[in-house]
């Protein structure tokens, strides 16, 4: 996904390059500057249905898909719009999505990132952001055990998604299947609008793992180089064929669970809190700087050519036509099989395709 050449004189964490360190950069501020833009389109009535945004928790997304491969498959939810632009997906498409316009990937018939590329980029089109996606996932990496393929898949959930009975089935088949799977609990604090401590006793998401019988590991969401190191560990583990990794991503969501979402029922000061002192992007902005050398000028150059990059998107997708109504009948269901015609040859009926007739076959009887 990145340059691979040998790391610079600077002691980069996790085997990373100078190169990787930017591109990872550059993911989080495109997430942001993208889902920014889709606030504006949003407040202008543009956008069809909810938005849902992922500010705080870009470190997350972005670090955990850049540990994997183009080959394995990610299982995003709402607020993984980072990890879907790691994989392939591009700011056209969001934007056209969220706009329902007739070329989007769905052509109107879903909302925001309810969309896959299973063929190529291989991330997979979200069906819920209750646990659903586990066992989805869990029987998509059986396959890839059955078959000896060298894949892994991950796939996000909520704090609050642990409490379903899907997440707990969808985890413990695949434990005991030794499935090449990473389980990433994003815990930011609030299911919807339920803080953590009224809907779990567990002191700590990742202790859940015990009881699968499964690594659990716990890191810092908003370090972005840390959710790196721990998924990269995670994948590797899964594609030694050693099963199933479990890990919690502590974070925290800025905003509410959609836009409309006031947020009436966080504490007061809690989200300037974690936004002065927390922020995923401005944390690594600093160790950038600091620790690694990169000068300021760079970053800045990133920011230019994304804002760039998501102006000529938005370009593009308002110029995108909209739905067409007769456009709602296709794809609805699958064509059924051509059936083989009946041809006759002396009295016997023989059921072959029209290319396949000898010419001296005798007549067509339907």
């Amino acid at each position: 996904m990145a340059d691979s050449r040998p790391a610079s004189d600077q002691a980069i964490p996790a085997g990373l390059t100078r190169d990787q360190l930017l591109a990872l950069y550059r993911w989080m501020r495109l997430t942001r500057t993208l889902e920014e833009r889709l606030v504006a389109l949003y407040r202008q009535t543009k956008v069809v249905g909810g938005l849902f945004r992922s500010l705080g928790q870009e470190g997350c997304a972005v670090g955990s898909a850049f540990a994997l491969e183009r080959r394995d498959v990610l299982s995003p939810l709402i607020r993984n719009l980072g990890s879907m632009l790691v994989k392939g997906a591009t700011p056209v498409e969001i934007l056209r999505q969220y706009m329902a316009k007739g070329d989007s990937p769905t052509r109107g018939r879903e909302l925001n990132i309810h969309f896959g590329d299973v063929e190529d980029r291989h991330f997979v089109g979200q069906i819920s952001h209750l646990g659903d996606m586990v066992p989805v996932m869990a029987g998509v990496t059986l396959t890839f055990k059955m078959r000896g393929e060298d894949r892994v898949g991950l796939v996000y959930v909520g704090d609050g998604a642990t409490s379903t009975g899907a997440f707990h089935e969808g985890i413990n088949f695949a434990a005991v299947q030794r499935c090449p799977l990473v389980v990433v609990v994003e815990n930011n604090g609030y299911a919807y609008s339920t803080p953590t401590c009224r809907q779990t006793a567990a002191a700590q998401f990742v202790d859940k793992a015990i009881g699968y019988g499964i690594p659990g590991v716990r890191c810092d969401g908003n370090d972005v180089l840390e959710v790196y190191r721990v998924t990269q560990e995670a994948v590797a583990r899964a594609r030694r064929g050693e099963g199933v990794t479990l890990l919690e991503m502590l974070t925290y969501r800025r905003k509410g669970h959609a836009e409309h979402d006031n947020q009436s029922y966080v504490a007061p000061g809690e989200i300037e809190q974690w936004a002065t002192t927390n922020d995923p992007i401005d944390r690594y902005v600093v160790r950038l700087t600091t620790e690694f050398g990169v000068a300021q000028a760079e970053l800045d150059a990133i920011d230019a050519a994304v804002a760039a990059e998501v102006d000529a998107a938005t370009d593009v997708a308002e110029a995108s036509p909209p739905c067409d109504g007769p456009d709602a009948l296709v794809g609805v269901y699958a064509d059924p099989p051509r059936m083989p015609t009946l041809w006759f040859r002396d009295g016997v009926g023989s059921a072959v395709a029209e290319h396949e007739r000898p010419a001296s076959w005798g007549t067509h009887h339907g």
